[in-house]
Formats: C-alpha cells, sequence, structure tokens
C-alpha cells in the first residue's frame, strides 16, 4: 500500500509538470539537459552604493585570452566560406518546425548531471560539465565552447595540473607511432599541443565509442589555472584543426537527438543552475518564445548584427558579423563601434587599463540592445557593469570591449555576458529557410 500510494504520488507530480509545460516533442529519444554550474523588457536598476571594485586583471586577462584565441578568425571565415556540411543536409527536415517549437521535459530529469561555474570575484569566467572517457569510464571535465571546433583533453601530461585521461587504464588499443598526427590549437586560456587520437566519450549518457579527440601532452597560458580538465567545442567541423566531426554532430548523424540542436542556460554568479541541453529547448528556462535568426556561414556560429540600439531610440547602424560564443566570458566590438556606443552612454575609453576598456558613470543603468537580423535582443546592466574601477570611485568598467587591432573591422563576439539574459538555441534545421540558424528566448534570469 506504501509503495502504490508513493508510486500514484510520483505518477501525478511527473503528469502535472508536463502539463504546465506544454508538450513533450514527440520524435525520437528524448531531449537531454547537462547542468552546469556557473528580462526580456525588465531592466532592474544597478545600485552604484552596492556595487563591488572591478577585477581589472582578470578582465585584462580574458582580453589576451579572446585576442588569442580569434587570432586566425579572418582566415577561418575566409577559408571555409561556401563550404557545404553534411551534416547540414542530414539536419534540414529532420523535425517539423511546429515540433521543433514545442517544449520538453525530460523524463525525471533522469539525463541531468551535477556541473559547475568557476566564478572570479564578479565575472562568471566559463561553464563545464561532466564527460566520461575510456573503458572503463573516467570522470573528466570539459569547457562548454560554442567559439569552437575541436575536443581535447590531457593524456600523461607532465605540464598539466589537471588530471586529465589516463590511456594505460582503457582498453582501446594505442596509435602506431606511424599513424601518429600531431596538432596544436589556440584558445582562450592558451595554446595546446597533442596527437589525435580515439575513444568513447560519453556526455549526460549520449554515448559515440570512437571520438576523435586531441591528446594533450604540453600546455601553455593560462589553462593550469582553471577548474576543468578539458575542451569540447561545439562550433562547425569546418574550422576544426583535428579535420573531425564534433561530439554533437557526430550526435546527429547517428541519429541520437530528437532534434538537431543544443541549447545553454547560463545563471549569474550561482555555481549550480546553469544547463547545457541535447536535442530541445527547456521551456522551464525561458519566459517566452524563440526569436530565430539565420546563421551567416557554417563556420562559427556567426549572425548578422544590423545596430545597436541605446535608450530604446539611439540606433548606430551596423553591419558585423557578429560571433555566438559560450566560451567568451563578455563582449568585443569593433573598436569605432564601441567608441560610438560609449559616447551615447556618457562613457570614455580607460587607456589606464589597457585600449580596450572602457568606463562609465556608476549612477546611471545603460539600456543597450543589439539587433541581430532586425530582432532586438537587450543587455542585462547588472551584466554590463563589470564594477567600480577603485574603491569609492563614480566609474565603473564596462562589459562591451573594444576588440584591438589585428581584427576584422565587421567583427563581434558575443560572449556569456548576453547569453545570460537570453536562453540560446544553436539548430542545424535551420527551419523552413535552410541552413543553420540562432535561437534566443528570454531567460528565466530577469523573471
Amino acid at each position: 500500500m506504501y509503495y502504490s500510494l508513493i508510486f500514484s504520488l510520483l505518477v501525478s507530480s511527473v503528469l502535472t509538470a508536463v502539463d504546465v509545460c506544454a508538450n513533450i516533442l514527440p520524435l525520437g529519444p528524448p531531449a537531454l539537459v547537462v547542468p552546469i554550474n556557473r528580462s526580456f523588457h525588465q531592466k532592474p536598476p544597478v545600485h552604484s552604493s552596492s556595487l563591488p571594485v572591478c577585477d581589472v586583471p582578470k578582465v585584462q586577462e580574458e582580453c589576451a585570452n579572446m585576442g588569442n584565441k580569434y587570432r586566425d578568425v579572418q582566415q577561418k571565415l575566409q577559408l571555409a566560406s561556401g563550404i557545404d556540411l553534411d551534416i547540414i543536409k542530414l539536419a534540414e527536415g529532420a523535425v517539423p518546425e511546429d515540433e521543433v517549437e514545442e517544449a520538453f521535459i525530460p523524463p525525471l530529469m533522469s539525463h541531468e548531471l551535477p556541473l559547475k561555474d568557476y566564478i572570479s570575484d564578479n565575472l562568471d569566467m566559463l561553464y563545464f560539465g561532466d564527460v566520461y572517457m575510456g573503458t572503463p569510464p573516467q570522470k573528466l571535465t570539459f569547457d562548454v565552447d560554442s567559439g569552437s571546433a575541436d575536443f581535447w583533453m590531457p593524456v600523461n601530461c607532465s605540464r598539466c595540473d589537471n588530471k586529465g585521461f589516463d590511456d594505460t587504464k582503457s582498453s582501446r588499443p594505442k596509435n602506431s607511432d606511424e599513424d601518429v598526427e600531431y596538432l596544436s590549437v589556440s584558445y582562450g586560456s592558451g595554446e595546446v599541443y597533442g596527437t589525435l587520437r580515439q575513444e568513447r566519450v560519453s556526455v549526460a549518457g549520449l554515448e559515440v565509442p570512437d571520438l576523435f579527440f586531441i591528446a594533450v601532452a604540453n600546455l601553455d597560458g593560462d589553462f593550469n589555472d582553471l577548474p576543468n580538465d578539458g575542451l569540447m567545442g561545439f562550433a562547425f567541423s569546418s574550422i576544426s584543426e583535428s579535420g573531425k566531426p564534433t561530439f554533437f554532430e557526430t550526435l546527429v548523424r547517428n541519429g541520437m537527438l530528437p532534434a538537431p540542436m543544443f541549447s545553454v542556460h547560463l545563471t549569474r554568479h550561482q555555481e549550480t543552475g546553469s544547463s547545457l541541453c541535447f536535442g530541445g529547448i527547456d521551456r522551464l528556462k525561458t519566459l517566452g518564445p524563440v526569436e530565430w535568426v539565420p546563421v551567416l556561414k557554417e563556420t562559427y556560429w556567426s549572425v548578422s548584427m544590423d545596430a545597436i540600439v541605446v535608450s530604446k531610440n539611439k540606433e548606430m547602424t551596423t553591419d558585423i558579423i557578429a560571433i555566438i560564443d559560450t566560451g567568451t566570458t563578455l563582449i568585443y566590438l569593433p573598436d569605432k563601434v564601441a567608441l560610438d556606443l560609449y559616447q551615447l552612454i556618457g562613457g570614455r575609453q580607460a587607456p589606464e587599463f589597457g585600449s580596450q576598456f572602457y568606463v562609465y558613470p556608476c549612477n546611471t543603468t545603460p539600456d543597450i540592445a543589439f539587433s541581430f537580423d532586425k530582432r532586438r535582443f537587450s543587455i542585462n546592466p547588472k551584466d554590463f557593469n563589470l564594477g567600480r574601477t577603485s574603491e569609492g570611485s563614480e566609474d565603473c568598467v564596462g562589459g562591451i570591449l573594444a576588440l584591438g587591432s589585428g581584427f576584422p573591422s565587421n567583427l563581434a563576439i558575443i560572449g556569456d555576458e548576453f547569453m545570460k539574459s537570453w536562453y540560446t538555441t544553436f539548430d542545424y534545421t535551420g527551419g523552413p529557410t535552410g541552413g543553420a540558424r540562432v535561437g534566443f528566448s528570454p531567460s528565466i534570469n530577469n523573471s
């Protein structure tokens, strides 16, 4: 009688939750959610009296890391232009448009894993989660990076502080010396060097038995200062250094997802609560419909930024390629665009911190929105304000920085600062227009 009652209550609660959230995606296996530790119209005021001092050295480090990561961006955009990825063809038309828009709840959240957010002072630096590698599986962690397309993990790395993968404990045969392919890849936190290998890899219960990855034997830069073991890229494999399909593309090719998409929910200053969702959209994390924006090229997740709007009526027309990157903390605009933007909000350049920095009055609450393909998406002032320049100062450091020299004059990098306000979906289907697209839904963070 007791167990019957418990079962009835459990079934009742699950059915109630499903009813509240609308329909479940009907095709294929259930979408999977991996939690990651880390207003739509509402603009809550930022109280200047409670603002912390900005960790300028940490922001300077982030700037340098971004520059290192994207130093070859122009070459990658040009060389990959026009590449017709087979994975896009496989994805198009896989799920009817109306069904993609429906909500879902993973059954009893059985595929939700405990993951973490690396927070440094007032900055959400990166979002990372668990991955299992080898036979038997070894539990490791990876940084979720939509701005790159390779998966790497330290293996027998003498200069790596984190544990990495122990290939001596895996039953998979190792490459012979003549089959070894050496690679180096630049990321935001430095450069990695290693060899191309294959191994069994599982994330959130989704397993690829022979995924290509870079077995890193040497790290430089700041990687050893970070809590994650490795990094998994979710951009298109057209820009991968290995030339191999990504983990996500392999899932799509193998028909393992109800829809060929993944979504991210990024919280503010919380070690838990964020999530990476494979195969769908978690409506429990959104406050409204999805606004879809077409991807310009299947290289990076890049969209057209046609304007920046300040205070809802001051519009700067732009012609910018904006890369949506979960692996970048802040937002970077072309130098001239950043200068013009800060002039509209009473800000100024701050060369005392670096040529990319700007400050603005702490007692103001700038209302800034980006227009992607004629659709406006605002930035929460809490995310834009990085803190005072010093104790008692009336100037605050802005979370939008200049890209600096050496980059295309029409490039922007849109990082986590923006996505904390917008639940972001990366979709290979492209809907009725074909190609890939990015969807933005107002996040529950701003409710």
